[in-house]
């Protein structure tokens, strides 16, 4: 199964603070880095880290070579990343002692991928492969609906939570992933409930508390615990998780092998700092849950 992810890519600012400013407050940074980040970058770095093949649909700005050449050091295909005027998307992210983090985005060029490059990108996709999504690039309906037109896979993580682009969404997913605050926003939103979406298949991540995976049409919830770790910096935390799952099905992992792998590579993760840079190597998660049997 070869995975095609339609993504942003961002360079992140990240400042540590001793803890996350109130509404109206100013707090001193003790320190900053710049990396690579983005959900859709940290999710086809996670993929390719897995051990599984990963083709970038993308689009950075004149000013986003270097996040070209660092997706591709990760062994991401970067062949479909485009080059447009538009500045390369950003976020600034604040860390704090408790390696909690509030994060700010500005999509520049991550919103302004066109429909047809991204039917390009596809026109090599198989049936059985997987079209990975998040909510942070355009023409993302239509590549889902493409997608499924080509006999895919559609795995959609709703993040930045958006209720009227989920609803959009909906009918192409074969599998939703969504921590808990997004799952109670999107059943608040939608007023129903996981099992009412139509999607065969969702996960819901609930950080320290390990993840829920609901297969609908088997009536079976997959419980799916974390490992307990000392956590330096939870950013890419989910994305590492998301990459590291769809690759593991792409390798032929069961779901429950697939989850498990998936939980190690976010608790290694989560104990680096960073995004992209903090994800894991897939030797290394295999030595993790080697001493956890």
């Amino acid at each position: 199964m070869q995975v095609f992810n339609l993504g942003s890519i961002n360079l992140d600012h990240v400042y540590r603070v001793g803890r996350l400013p109130a509404p109206g407050e100013t707090v001193a940074a003790r320190s900053l880095s710049t990396g690579l980040g983005g959900k859709g970058a940290n999710q086809s770095v996670a993929v390719a880290r897995a051990g599984a093949r990963v083709c970038h649909i993308g689009a950075v700005g004149p000013d986003g070579d270097w996040a070209v050449a660092r997706l591709e050091g990760f062994g991401v295909d970067c062949g479909y990343v485009a080059r447009l005027s538009t500045v390369t998307g950003h976020a600034v992210i604040m860390v704090d002692d408790g390696a909690e983090n509030s994060i700010l985005i500005h999509p520049g060029a991550n919103r302004a991928l066109g429909a047809d490059w991204v039917a390009e990108a596809l026109a090599a996709a198989q049936p059985g492969d997987a079209l990975l999504t998040q909510n942070e690039t355009s023409a993302g309906i239509e590549a889902a609906a493409l997608a499924r037109a080509r006999g895919m896979h559609v795995i959609h993580t709703a993040a930045p939570f958006d209720a009227a682009a989920l609803r959009d969404l909906l009918p192409h997913l074969t599998l939703l992933v969504l921590n808990a605050l997004e799952a109670e926003q999107m059943q608040a939103a939608l007023g129903c409930g996981l099992a009412d979406l139509g999607v065969p298949e969702v996960i819901v991540t609930r950080g320290a508390e390990g993840a829920d995976w609901h297969l609908f049409a088997q009536a079976e919830v997959i419980r799916v615990p974390a490992f307990p770790v000392r956590a330096v910096d939870t950013t890419g935390a989910g994305d590492t998780f998301a990459g590291y799952l769809v690759a593991g099905l792409a390798q032929g992992l069961t779901r429950a092998q697939a989850a498990r792998r998936a939980a190690a590579a976010s608790a290694i993760a989560v104990c680096r700092a960073g995004a992209a840079e903090a994800i894991p190597a897939g030797a290394e998660v295999d030595a993790f849950l080697a001493t956890r049997a």
